[in-house]
């Protein structure tokens, strides 16, 4: 996972040194960190926070951080990613790259770092944004078990300013014997309802989620994000 790293910091280096890139960094408040339909704080609020990198070329680094709760003294998660986005026709986008995720506070808290890929598929047209999106983990929270995300969404617009986003995402896990999200199944799914508009700078989004896990941190609920973008 040390390599991964060392990776993205060396892909890093060589597009500063031959592309002009523009900084951007963002502030988020939500009322519960939701991942794939999972609480990564316990049912309660995050703040979180991101600066990236974005290249004319298309590429991008960055890295994310925010706070989690998983009922040990784990209580940080920070992420690296870098990617490449590219325009394949005039409707028709990619996006894809390599994710790195680590956590921390507790003594084993690392343990549960992990990497990732993931490709990234957009559809422009009149009756608004469709996404096919897959993640793709090897080591998944560190149990060494094959892991893959599948989700299919779609935006359009209510009204200027006013959209409505829904989502549909399987997680699956490939090995059984490491990693189960009940005592039977490797796989749940996940959807979501979720308003989007901005107001005074601040993007804000009002969402309604649930999955088919019988877990109190994967329940239906209603979660509210405020995040503020900042260029330079």
């Amino acid at each position: 996972m040390k390599k991964v790293v060392a990776i993205i910091a060396s892909l890093s280096a060589l597009f500063t040194i031959s592309t002009h890139a523009q900084w951007s960094a963002t502030v988020t408040g939500v009322s519960d960190y939701m991942f794939n339909g999972v609480s990564q704080t316990n049912n309660n609020p995050a703040l979180q926070g991101s600066i990236d990198k974005a290249f004319d070329n298309g590429a991008y680094v960055g890295t994310w951080a925010s706070n989690v709760d998983f009922g040990d003294e784990t209580d940080v998660e920070w992420d690296v990613y870098i990617g490449y986005y590219q325009s394949l026709t005039d409707n028709l986008s990619v996006d894809y790259g390599l994710a790195y995720y680590s956590y921390h506070g507790g003594v084993g808290a690392s343990e549960g770092n992990y990497a990732e890929v993931y490709t990234k598929f957009g559809y422009a047209s009149h009756w608004g944004n469709s996404e096919l999106n897959f993640w793709y983990a090897w080591d998944y929270f560190g149990t060494g078990a094959g892991h893959i995300i599948t989700m299919v969404a779609h935006t359009f617009e209510l009204a200027p300013n006013h959209s409505i986003r829904l989502s549909f995402d399987l997680s699956n896990s490939l090995d059984g014997d490491k990693w189960l999200w009940t005592e039977e199944d490797s796989s749940f799914y996940h959807y979501r309802l979720a308003y989007q508009t901005s107001f005074s700078g601040f993007d804000i989004e009002i969402a309604a989620e649930n999955t088919n896990l019988d877990y109190d941190i994967a329940d239906e609920r209603i979660v509210i994000g405020i995040a503020r973008t900042f260029e330079f």
